[in-house]
């Protein structure tokens, strides 16, 4: 039994805008009954300002498919088709309250339906559809996985799967995945960060950057808790910390530190930096 939540329910068993919209200006058509879901998403478009008035869907699929669907016609309706290309499918899970990692295939069904929707609208070709099948069970291109692993930094072919369906079948194409997600992860290593941090620093300039970001994003939410944290040492991209109070003497201080601090100072400061637990 899969653990959904309550608004995931609500959109189900109550499913918003089912149907076709009265004047079909956009017409998305995705999966089909063979591979067991199938999403059909009409629009209907304000000619003067591209502005979608009313989207309605028809749905073959499970919970998560239909309540995907009913929430992305709530999410799109009011909005410019510019506007609406900007929803992800994690916006459209994050907006139901989460789903079961094995059915996030349901939210990108939901956005793959809206992109060509919106694609027919302006009589355009989407460039997805132009890749190579490596899924022959349910269709998925390896320009579709390929956006999927970047997007929503997948590392497994499980995740994959689950995003995609792709391997779901058969499992011929697992080879195949697994040599898709090397590659595409590989390529995303080899590219210089696409933020603002610069990519080398002084050691002066880490660590004035380090305490910053101790001071103002890690240490208010320690002390919180009776705990505190000390910079002991920058040696190259080797941050050496110093739990105090109660996370000194806490059973999980290792995770706290790996698993919160070295995630925020690599958001933060730089994305190669290992935290380390020592003392003063």
């Amino acid at each position: 039994m899969w653990d959904y939540t309550e608004k995931v329910k609500d959109h189900f068993e109550n499913p918003r805008n089912v149907g076709v919209v009265d004047r079909v200006d956009g017409d998305g058509q995705v999966g089909s009954l063979s591979c067991g879901d199938a999403l059909r998403l009409t629009i209907q478009v304000d000619k003067a300002s591209d502005r979608i008035e009313d989207a309605r869907f028809q749905t073959f699929g499970c919970a998560s498919a239909i309540a995907s669907s009913s929430a992305l016609t709530e999410m799109v309706i009011g909005k410019t088709l510019d506007e609406a290309s900007k929803i992800t499918n994690e916006d459209i899970a994050n907006y139901l309250g989460g789903l079961p990692k094995e059915k996030m295939h349901c939210s990108v069904m939901g956005r793959e339906a809206l992109e060509a929707a919106s694609a027919d609208y302006r009589g355009l070709v989407l460039p997805m559809a132009q890749g190579e099948v490596v899924c022959e069970c349910f269709g998925v291109t390896d320009l579709e996985i390929i956006r999927a692993i970047k997007e929503s930094h997948l590392r497994s072919v499980e995740e994959i799967t689950n995003f995609t369906k792709a391997g779901g079948g058969c499992g011929k194409c697992e080879e195949k995945l697994r040599a898709i997600l090397q590659k595409t992860v590989q390529g995303e290593a080899a590219q210089p960060a696409a933020s603002g941090k610069p990519k080398r620093m002084t050691t002066l300039q880490k660590v004035k950057k380090i305490e910053e970001v101790l001071d103002r994003e890690i240490r208010p939410v320690l002390k919180k808790d009776g705990g505190d944290i000390e910079l002991v040492d920058v040696d190259g991209d080797i941050v050496t910390v110093a739990m105090r109070g109660a996370c000194g003497t806490c059973a999980k201080s290792q995770t706290t530190i790996k698993e919160y601090v070295e995630k925020k100072l690599r958001e933060l400061v730089l994305d190669s930096l290992i935290v380390e637990e020592g003392s003063l």
